[in-house]
């Protein structure tokens, strides 16, 4: 019997562990979306010994649970009151306890049955009902980095919509809104990695020749890494 009782607890648990809402549903603090593959959640999360609270993506299976991605870095929620919606056209909004906007991602079209998931490769994306599709996607945080590149998320600017994908670095440990320092794609003349200080440039990786980028001459292949500059 206790084998019994086990199993439907193993049961009911793993079924109540969600990867995507729609407009009846939410994300309070306190509960959690994880990727299908149980490697990403997106959480609410206190840094440090900060009391602030903010939501983003987390890996779920390491122990200290590294933070790859925040929503509200800039503007943090004071208690834990916050809830994180999808509206019927599609946007994502985080709200707090007295129904303020804290945070939106301002998704620039709408769906019919809009659904938000969170996939295994840790990309949060908003889409139109069962369209997997990366290019139909309405928003995806792939497109709003943080401080951290993840497998799959690339650097750059859109020239057709404008957007620009750079990492920043958070201000301290407790704090996520961004930082002093920036990692962007140079797209002037030939496109090149450089990181910058403020608005001092304080690394130019060089321009890639097809074996390594021409300003880390001694950099040698990795076979570990695949470089892409499509």
């Amino acid at each position: 019997m206790l084998v019994v009782y086990s199993f439907l607890f193993f049961i009911l648990g793993t079924s109540a562990v969600l990867d995507t809402i729609t407009p009846s549903q939410s994300i309070k603090d306190g509960e959690t979306l994880v990727s299908a593959g149980g490697t990403f959640e997106l959480a609410f999360f206190s840094p440090g010994n900060s009391t602030r609270r903010y939501i983003g993506i987390r890996y779920k299976v390491v122990l200290n649970k590294t933070v790859a991605w925040v929503a509200n870095r800039e503007t943090s929620l004071t208690d834990h009151s916050g809830v994180l919606n999808v509206t019927q056209q599609g946007d994502l909004v985080l709200l707090d306890g007295m129904n303020r906007r804290i945070w939106s991602s301002n998704t620039s079209r709408t769906a019919k049955n809009p659904v938000v998931q969170l996939l295994e490769s840790g990309n949060l994306v908003v889409k139109d009902g069962n369209d997997d599709e990366p290019g139909n996607f309405l928003w995806q945080s792939f497109d709003h980095p943080t401080d951290t590149l993840l497998p799959g998320m690339k650097l750059g600017t859109n020239f057709v919509t404008g957007l620009d994908k750079y990492l920043s670095s958070w201000k301290s440990s407790e704090d996520p809104a961004p930082g002093q320092f920036s990692l962007w794609i140079d797209p002037h003349g030939f496109p090149q990695l450089v990181l910058r200080n403020g608005s001092a440039l304080r690394y130019r990786a060089g321009s890639w020749n097809g074996i390594r980028f021409t300003g880390t001459p001694k950099l040698s292949p990795n076979p570990e890494f695949y470089i892409d500059l499509n």
